[in-house]
């Protein structure tokens, strides 16, 4: 492989055992990123590393378990990119909890929405702060969250997920413009593409084939091929100038003026 738009940076991404996560940090990798992927299942992990390893990406993928509902965890993670890298230059919060088990308004308990928002905008709040010190320190940062269409159009059925993902987005407003002068960008991508938690319930099932009919392009997008060449240019030399966008990765399913 010849030199990658990722040359030489440290990345950690949040959530890479599946999924956008999981695409995004194999794309790092490929791009020449040095990337710590961390996530709960340690196994998807080791998958991931073997992967990029036999496709023979020039960056090195280390794997790290972490909940990231819990904040030692966090702190470990972030302290641990810096230990086996030198840095930590790339931050991308992908990791979501809640869609596995989608409740609509009325079923919303406090411990769905809880669940929502510690596995989503609270984890990444205090994940941009564990790493402020190291991008401010070198005035270099970029910072990627996701968020979803789900928060934009409202999809029913999913109340407390759509909640935070949208509480995801009021967090990259305020990074971007409260960052923007240590030289530190922050940008949010909105994926709509085949994911673990779309065949965990007959109503994930049913939202899946719902959006599906109705992508465009025609069909549901790919984590890797579809998804993570749009974020990897988002974190990139290339998008320096990008900061408090949303870039929807959806095959025409949502129009963000």
């Amino acid at each position: 492989m010849g030199m990658g738009m990722l040359e030489g940076r440290a990345a950690l991404v949040i959530g890479a055992s599946s999924g956008a996560g999981r695409g995004c940090a194999l794309r790092f990798a490929e791009e020449g990123a040095n990337v710590l992927a961390c996530a709960r299942r340690m196994e998807k992990l080791e998958e991931l590393v073997a992967e990029a390893k036999q496709k023979g990406a020039p960056g090195q993928i280390v794997a790290a378990v972490c909940d990231v509902s819990n904040e030692e965890d966090l702190d470990k993670v972030v302290k641990q990119t810096v230990a086996e890298f030198g840095k930590i230059e790339i931050l991308a919060n992908i990791a979501q909890g809640g869609i596995e088990h989608p409740v609509n308004l009325q079923g919303a308990t406090r411990e769905k929405l809880f669940e929502s928002y510690a596995t989503g905008p609270l984890y990444s709040i205090l994940a941009i702060q564990k790493v402020l010190p190291y991008m401010k320190e070198q005035h270099y940062g970029r910072i990627v969250n996701c968020a979803s269409g789900s928060a934009v159009s409202g999809t029913e059925g999913f109340a407390p997920y759509a909640m935070a993902k949208g509480a995801v987005m009021t967090l990259t407003r305020f990074a971007a413009k409260e960052l923007g002068k240590y030289g530190i960008t922050t940008n949010c991508f909105l994926p709509v593409s085949k994911a673990a938690g779309f065949d965990s319930s007959p109503q994930s099932r049913a939202a899946a084939a719902y959006v599906a009919e109705r992508i465009p392009l025609g069909y549901f997008g790919d984590p890797y091929e579809d998804v993570s060449p749009i974020v990897a240019f988002m974190v990139s030399d290339y998008a320096h100038y990008m900061n408090g966008q949303f870039i929807s990765c959806c095959g025409g399913l949502s129009i963000i003026a």
